[in-house]
């Protein structure tokens, strides 16, 4: 477990910041948008859930998918080739499986889709389409630092089925609370 003793350090000041392998890198990086992004995810996740109004197996979920962005930003913040001298947490696969397993049981609860669903329904469900799409601009920024460097697949799976996952839970949150999903009107 990390100690932390210091949050200013003044070391950033110049623009530049270390990874978790002491290597320093500019605060634009890839690498460090790449992990910037899925902090940004854990937060959009904990405002869905300091909210209050989300289902308890939605809100438990999303308690563990916490901990887990924690490994998977601990994964990114330590290039491949440092890994073995620095090891860290990382994604696995039983992570992706849980989410699917998740996502199985939510998806038997929901009617089918027959539109496009739009944001919002209850404000539940507005915060965990917010997640959605932090969580899809953190794929695309992983997906774009592996196209210049190695990257653990089991990360790309992970934010890919987390997407899928912060969906149905959005569509749970509101069939739930009885509040019917807006959907895309084409001829508007």
């Amino acid at each position: 477990m990390p100690r932390i003793t210091k949050v200013t350090t003044r070391l950033g000041d110049r623009g530049e910041t270390g990874l978790g392998s002491n290597r320093r890198v500019p605060k634009d990086d890839p690498r460090v948008e790449a992990y910037g992004t899925v902090d940004e995810l854990n937060s959009a996740i904990g405002v869905a859930l300091a909210a209050g109004d989300l289902e308890a197996e939605t809100a438990g979920c999303l308690r563990r998918v916490q901990n887990e962005l924690f490994h998977l930003g601990s994964d990114l913040c330590i290039p491949e080739e440092d890994k073995e001298r620095f090891p860290g947490p990382k994604i696995e696969a039983r992570h992706v499986a849980a989410l699917e397993e998740f996502q199985s049981r939510l998806i038997e609860r929901l009617e089918p889709l027959v539109n496009f669903v739009l944001p919002g329904g209850t404000p539940g469900a507005a915060h965990l389409h917010v997640a959605r799409t932090v969580c899809r601009r953190a794929e695309r920024r992983v997906v774009t630092l592996a196209r210049r460097e190695a990257v653990d697949p089991e990360v790309v799976r992970y934010l890919n089925r987390l997407s899928d996952v912060l969906f149905n839970m959005a569509r749970f949150e509101a069939a739930s609370k009885g509040v019917p999903e807006p959907t895309w009107d084409s001829r508007a």
